[in-house]
C-alpha cells in the first residue's frame, strides 16, 4: 500500500513535511517569489498543465490582468480572497475556488489581516502570457 506524505496541521512548520517519492510538495517543489513578499511553489510544472500553491501575505495583490490563452482556477486553502473579475469584486472563502477564462480580466487580493493560501491551476501555463495593458 503506497504512503501519503505526512502533513502538518494547518499553518504548520515546514520542517514537519516530509515528502516521500513520488510526492510532491513546497519541500521538494520549485519556488519563487513575486509581487511584495509573495511565495509560490511549482507543484506541477508541465508545458499543457501547472498546479502553483501561493502563500500572499496581508494585504498582497496581483497586478490587474488577463491571459489570451491560459484559463485558470483558482482554489482557496485558507483565508479570504478577493477576486475582481472584469471589475467587480467577488470574496472567495476557504474551501470555494474560481474559474478564470482566457482574456478576462483579473486581480487576486488578500484583504485580511492573516496570510491567504491558495492552488493556481492553469491550462495552459499562465507564465509569459500575462498581460497588463
Amino acid at each position: 500500500m503506497a504512503k501519503k506524505a505526512k502533513l502538518p496541521p494547518e499553518g504548520g512548520p515546514e520542517e514537519f513535511l516530509v515528502a516521500r517519492r513520488g510526492a510532491v510538495s513546497r519541500v521538494n517543489a520549485e519556488h519563487y517569489r513575486w509581487g511584495d513578499d509573495c511565495d509560490a511553489w511549482h507543484l506541477v510544472k508541465d508545458p499543457q498543465f501547472t498546479v502553483i500553491e501561493e502563500l500572499m501575505p496581508p494585504g498582497a495583490a496581483e497586478v490587474r490582468h488577463y491571459h489570451k490563452k491560459a484559463q485558470q482556477f483558482f482554489y482557496i486553502l485558507s483565508g479570504e480572497a478577493i477576486m475582481e473579475v472584469e471589475g467587480d469584486p467577488v470574496i472567495v472563502p476557504a474551501g470555494s475556488g474560481i474559474r478564470i477564462m482566457p482574456g478576462v480580466w483579473h486581480q487576486i487580493r488578500n484583504p485580511s489581516s492573516s496570510t491567504l493560501r491558495l492552488l493556481v491551476i492553469s491550462h495552459p501555463p499562465s507564465h509569459g502570457d500575462k498581460w497588463t495593458k
